[in-house]
Order: C-alpha cells, then sequence, then structure tokens
C-alpha cells in the first residue's frame, strides 16, 4: 500500500507553478531594465520641472 497524499499540498504545488509560469511569461513581455526604468522615471521629473517653470502667478 503506498503513502497518503496530501491534496491540498498537491493542488498549492500546481498553483504555485502555474503562478510562476505566467510571471515568467509576463516578464519576457513587459520587463524593462534598470536604465529603461530610469530613463522613463527622469524623463517624467524634467516634463513635470518645465510644466511647473512654465506656470504663472495669478
Amino acid at each position: 500500500m503506498s503513502a497518503p497524499v496530501n491534496l491540498n499540498k498537491l493542488r498549492k504545488e500546481r498553483d504555485r507553478a502555474a503562478r510562476k509560469a505566467r510571471a515568467d511569461e509576463n516578464s519576457v513581455q513587459f520587463d524593462q531594465t534598470k536604465a529603461q526604468k530610469d530613463a522613463l522615471k527622469q524623463r517624467a521629473e524634467r516634463a513635470v520641472r518645465m510644466l511647473d517653470a512654465h506656470k504663472r502667478e495669478t
């Protein structure tokens, strides 16, 4: 006779593997390098500074 199997553990392992696979797919599709993220952040900060510099006080 074989040892009993904990079905909750099997279900959780299967779900964990599915989440990991989806995360890997998303990282390939949407991932950006740190340099790209920094460039986007700097561009956004510069845009905010430019807008603030052109505001008129009334």
